[in-house]
């Protein structure tokens, strides 16, 4: 019990530097954590891949909250973007948590292995859109808001992958794209949760200590570890390479989506 605990708390700390570092909102990495932890908890296998989306989406909650403040200080968050842009991610997420209440643990986990290697692709060679257009419309943004909320709720992230290419291709600056992108992050995890509470309630046999598809215990642990650590990414990420460390990240995603595959596979 002590260990998953200190997983709980390692996975929340490294979440919230991610979250204000990168802008990616830390759910790429509490997913598959999440994943192998309920695993060795050994938790309801059909259920374990919602467990995960929903416990994560949680999270984002508390993660994009401490980032966003921390972006705000610098003056990196464009918030006439988030106006703009949130009714639509609020009811894309909600779609999509709908959705993945709909599908099977196995095929959540495939769509997750295929997302995780898009993101690390992208990271890897560093593919970033040329600004080149202005923001669109607000049927345009909402549109925009509406697939990046589908997504992240079928993933459990803040959605940060896709909505900071989106910004810099909108010629919003790199700082501002992950500042704004940490504020979007919280519209999505708010309905992304909230989604996954009402769609799991119904489920017959969850474990103890969940709400709907969110595990309490990992929820708590996760959340106190990464309040504390995202102020801190934000700042480094005013003070240090992000490309380089983006790289190394990118081959820890390679290989977490290589060894989720390989499981998948074996299942």
């Amino acid at each position: 019990m002590v260990t998953t605990w200190l997983i709980y708390l390692g996975v929340g700390a490294c979440a919230g530097l991610l979250a204000g570092l990168l802008g990616v909102g830390g759910g790429i990495i509490i997913v598959p954590m999440l994943v192998f932890v309920f695993s060795y908890q050994h938790l309801p296998g059909p259920d374990i891949q919602h467990l995960a989306l929903g416990t994560s989406l949680a999270t984002i909650m508390f993660t994009s909250l401490s980032s966003l403040r921390a972006h705000h200080t610098h003056k990196a968050v464009n918030w006439q973007v988030f106006r703009r842009i949130t009714p639509g991610i609020i009811a894309g997420t909600l779609f999509g948590s709908w959705i993945a209440a709909q599908l099977s643990t196995r095929f959540l986990k495939g769509f997750f292995i295929i997302f995780t290697y898009y993101v690390a692709t992208q990271m890897l060679l560093n593919i970033k859109p040329k600004p080149n257009r202005l923001l669109p419309g607000p049927t345009g943004m909402t549109a925009v808001g509406g697939g990046i909320g589908v997504v992240s709720s079928l993933v459990g992230i803040g959605g940060g992958s896709m909505s900071v290419p989106f910004l810099i291709w909108c010629n919003i600056s790199m700082h501002n794209a992950i500042g704004t992108s940490a504020a979007i992050g919280f519209p999505i995890a708010l309905a992304g949760a909230i989604g996954y509470v009402v769609n799991g309630l119904s489920v017959n046999d969850l474990p103890p200590q969940t709400l709907g598809f969110i595990y309490l215990p990992a929820l708590f642990g996760i959340a106190v570890a990464s309040f504390g650590t995202a102020p801190l990414g934000a700042r480094l990420a005013h003070r240090i390479p992000v490309p380089k460390l983006k790289k190394i990240f990118a081959l820890l995603l390679f290989s977490i989506g290589t060894k989720m595959l390989f499981g998948l596979l074996a299942g």
